[in-house]
């Protein structure tokens, strides 16, 4: 059981790989996306509040790489999980990971204010680029309608171990990724969900980065004795040690 506990963290990054990637039948891109998950939380750490913590979002960050290093791997299909639902079939799945995921985030990971930036500013930069070029804002929002969306804005965006924690760098963090999301698409950018959270992941650990080096220089001034000049031990005269010398011998 405590092997187990122990592989929980590698067991969530590998079925969220294995559930968002599409590789066709072969397995070994899967376990290369595995492998770069898991092997992030060591090797891409930042210091906050004196604990080394891990900044990029383990299964988004394999499922980036993969995709980068291997241009004929995508990612599951709009109709991938329920292709096979007819009826409300269709609406009872993505209703359960709705509510499934609003009660672990409310009661345990406590990133609804981030899920409400992300959504927010998803819809306003799908506003903006529909009032800017004239195209359908349906067409904008059609990717909310997936499965996949949907995993994505409850179970992945909302890693607690990578995002702020202050409900307002939460709101701030999913209008980043939103942002950023609506930049890679003016910029013909596919897979732009998955780039654009590990583009602000990045970011962020950059900044974690340079304040913790910040912090440690402060530190390190603040421990080190300030030296006055007029502090500064005189050596006495001759005759005065002589003196004080012969003093004492009396």
């Amino acid at each position: 059981m405590t092997l187990v506990d122990f592989l929980l963290s590698a067991h969530i990054s590998g079925l969220a790989v294995a559930m968002l990637l599409y590789a066709n039948d072969r397995l070994m891109p899967i376990a290369f996306a595995s492998v770069v998950a898991i092997g992030s939380k060591a090797i891409f750490r930042a210091s906050i509040e004196g604990r080394q913590v891990h900044f990029l979002n383990p299964s988004n960050a394999g499922i980036s790489a993969t995709l980068l290093l291997f241009p004929w791997i995508g990612i599951a299909p709009p109709y991938h999980f329920t292709e096979n639902l007819n009826g409300w079939g269709d609406w009872a799945l993505p209703a359960i990971i709705i509510m499934t995921g609003s009660f672990l985030n409310a009661r345990f990971t406590h990133r609804l204010p981030l899920i409400g930036g992300w959504l927010a500013g998803f819809i306003l930069q799908a506003a903006l680029r529909s009032a800017w070029f004239g195209t359908p804002l349906a067409a904008s929002l059609v990717p909310m309608t997936g499965v996949a969306f949907v995993l994505y804005t409850f179970y992945m965006v909302t890693d607690p171990a990578t995002t702020p924690s202050r409900s307002r760098d939460q709101v701030l963090f999913g209008l980043a990724v939103a942002a950023t999301y609506g930049v890679l698409m003016l910029s013909h950018v596919v897979f732009g969900l998955f780039y654009s959270l590990s583009i602000v992941c990045v970011l962020r650990g950059l900044a974690l980065v340079i304040r913790a080096a910040a912090e440690r220089r402060r530190f390190a001034r603040s421990t080190v004795p300030a030296f006055h000049p007029a502090q500064r031990t005189r050596p006495q005269p001759i005759a005065a040690t002589v003196d004080s010398s012969s003093s004492l011998s009396r």
